[in-house]
């Protein structure tokens, strides 16, 4: 704790390991508050979209939402543009040592990241490896031309080979986009 002259106390993380454990979700909006402060890109998580049926008003600033339920399907958890590029991606965490498996992946979220390749878009998957602590990005290519030969699953092994490991840093959290800027690089 540091005593500042307000008297207020303010308690100092441990940069090391401080954000262990932190969700890949929250990681990556960190990131893409960082890029978009920054100005280097802007990417947001999608929300899925609800309709609501039922609200209590308890006081006239206390709104509650009772019961919705979801419109359609969502598509991917982010999208954005990056040197003037358009982005789609699925994050994913897995709790299995040996593998990806994609049952998670959904046929709506296979085509929508199929149009966005057909498009010339950048479409990806960021997998998160929670038991290694490693969190990969791999090219939406890769993952459904799996998918479309019939495989239920995808190995660490193979990940590790065909992906790329997401480093972890201060700022940004998950520099996801100097993998990204390795693809544009590629086209």
């Amino acid at each position: 704790m540091i005593n500042y002259p307000t008297t207020k106390k303010i308690a100092h993380q441990k940069d090391s390991f401080s954000n262990r454990g932190m969700s890949l979700e929250k990681e990556l909006n960190l990131s893409n508050e960082y890029y978009l402060r920054q100005g280097i890109a802007n990417i947001h998580k999608k929300p899925t979209p609800i309709q609501v049926v039922q609200v209590s008003y308890p006081k006239r600033q206390a709104a509650k939402i009772i019961e919705a339920y979801y419109q359609k399907p969502s598509t991917t958890d982010y999208n954005g543009l990056y040197q003037g590029k358009y982005i789609d991606f699925e994050a994913k965490e897995t709790k299995h040592k040996n593998k990806f498996i994609y049952t998670n992946i959904h046929t709506h979220q296979r085509e929508h990241l199929q149009s966005i390749i057909e498009l010339k878009g950048i479409a990806f998957f960021i997998i998160r490896f929670s038991c290694y602590n490693e969190t990969y990005l791999i090219e939406a290519t890769i993952i459904l031309e799996s998918i479309n030969n019939n495989e239920k699953s995808i190995s660490y092994a193979k990940i590790k080979e065909v992906g790329y490991l997401i480093k972890e840093n201060y700022r940004p959290r998950l520099d996801y986009l100097r993998i990204v800027d390795i693809i544009i690089n590629k086209e």
